[in-house]
């Protein structure tokens, strides 16, 4: 074995302590780059948080106000629906005025036609 180590040496092969040392120094290197991508993933996760918050009070406002549009919307359509009843109404007694008023007309013409003959 002390021949294995002495040619080692001279054939500038690294020793079991040095390849040891070089390995934990990967391994340092590639925990440091976890770390960053740890950190950069907090970072992104916080910042979905943060989004999804932002959306979901979006959206309780969103409902809300679409709550409201269609109160206001059921509230309209039952005005507009008592007009029309409305209109209808005084579209019968305009109908009712205007054939008064032509019998009336037209009573009248009689009225005067047998006063001149």
């Amino acid at each position: 074995m002390h021949i294995d180590e002495e040619t080692c040496e001279w054939l500038d092969l690294p020793s079991p302590l040095e390849m040891y040392k070089h390995h934990a120094a990967l391994l340092e290197d590639e925990i440091a780059a976890l770390h960053l991508q740890l950190r950069k993933a907090r970072d992104n996760i916080r910042g979905l948080v943060q989004m999804n918050d932002e959306l979901a009070t979006g959206k309780a406002i969103a409902e809300t106000a679409l709550k409201k549009a269609l109160a206001d919307a059921g509230r309209l359509n039952q005005e507009t629906s008592e007009m029309g009843r409305r209109i209808n109404g005084l579209m019968a007694v305009v109908e009712q005025r205007d054939h008064l008023f032509r019998e009336n007309q037209r009573l009248l013409m009689e009225r005067n036609q047998a006063r001149s003959s």
